[in-house]
């Protein structure tokens, strides 16, 4: 987009071009917003509607409107932060192993000079996975009747043949984040691996010219020219693990409090029915995943327009 500086020192004046391009740019995805908007606006104003409203899809009749009571009754109970620290758990955990591991990946699909199809599609076959399937995947392998966990590692203390991963709650946690981190690796990875590619090798040349490590040049060079993908890899990767339902469906069934927030709002609504708190619990968790884009957003200070070369 073209530009020209005008009047006033350091203000930028947008040419009549510029201008015209601003505004059949707006015609264009216009038609797109609107549909985008109704899309999901509409669910979540419905949802916010039924949230206010004692309404059990049994009974119909006795649809009552309670204000914020629903809210009340969720932000008291103590099964709801039980789930919300699951899935904070999960998250946090998930994304942390998956950014370094997918890092890695990355390096290695970036450099790898022989056999560099075969390499990336073999790192990238869990993600085409559907999600079910690793699930039943992985609770067959943690399973203890079947599964080949506990005699490949039953040289470790803590682990034997009669170790049953899903009969408490850590080792159940811990089966769950490993499934979901088997599967989504490659996708935190595809992302990384964009965001090396855009990496100048001029600049890593001329690092190492001056002498600087490997180390240095990767935390020096390469980790803060990636920024942006960094933010965008952990900004998806946080909102996808945040709503994790599948692996705990699949794995628990929310048994040894494992639930998360998800699974919590599926009982309310799909098992008991409840769609007044079953909305409430999806306004809470729509607020959640916005507060949440919006931290990280602001941790990483990405500006986007200067990543894009617009600056």
């Amino acid at each position: 987009m073209s530009t020209t500086t005008a009047g006033r020192p350091g203000k930028v004046v947008a040419s009549d071009r510029a201008k015209a391009e601003n505004r059949l740019g707006l015609k264009l995805v216009a038609p797109a917003v609107v549909v985008m908007l109704v899309v999901t606006a509409y669910p979540m104003i419905q949802a916010l509607y039924l949230s206010l409203y004692r309404y059990r899809l049994t009974t119909p009749d006795d649809k009552e409107f309670v204000g914020l009571s629903n809210y009340l009754t969720i932000l008291s109970d103590s099964l709801f932060w039980q789930d919300t620290v699951n899935t904070v758990i999960i998250m946090i955990v998930t994304v942390a192993i998956e950014l370094v591991i997918g890092f890695a990946f990355a390096m290695v699909m970036h450099r790898i000079v022989f056999a560099r199809g075969a390499i990336r599609t073999s790192i990238l076959i869990p993600y085409g996975i559907i999600t079910v399937v690793s699930a039943f995947a992985w609770q067959f392998t943690f399973s203890i009747n079947n599964g080949w966990v506990n005699s490949w590692f039953a040289w470790l203390p803590w682990i034997g043949p009669d170790t049953n991963w899903f009969g408490e709650h850590w080792p159940a946690m811990f089966a769950i984040m490993v499934s979901e981190i088997w599967k989504t690796t490659p996708f935190m990875a595809l992302l990384l691996l964009a965001g090396l590619s855009q990496v100048s090798e001029d600049m890593i040349e001329a690092a190492k010219v001056d002498g600087a490590t490997w180390w240095q040049r990767l935390w020096k060079v390469i980790l803060p020219n990636m920024r942006a993908a960094i933010m965008v890899a952990v900004l998806f990767r946080a909102l996808d693990a945040f709503r994790i339902f599948d692996n705990i469906f699949v794995m628990t069934r929310g048994a040894q409090d494992t639930e998360s927030s998800s699974f919590l709002t599926y009982r309310q609504v799909i098992e008991q029915f409840q769609l007044g708190l079953g909305s409430a619990l999806s306004v809470l968790l729509f607020l959640t995943v916005l507060l949440l884009a919006w931290l990280i957003v602001k941790l990483f200070r990405v500006d986007l327009a200067q990543a894009r070369g617009e600056g």
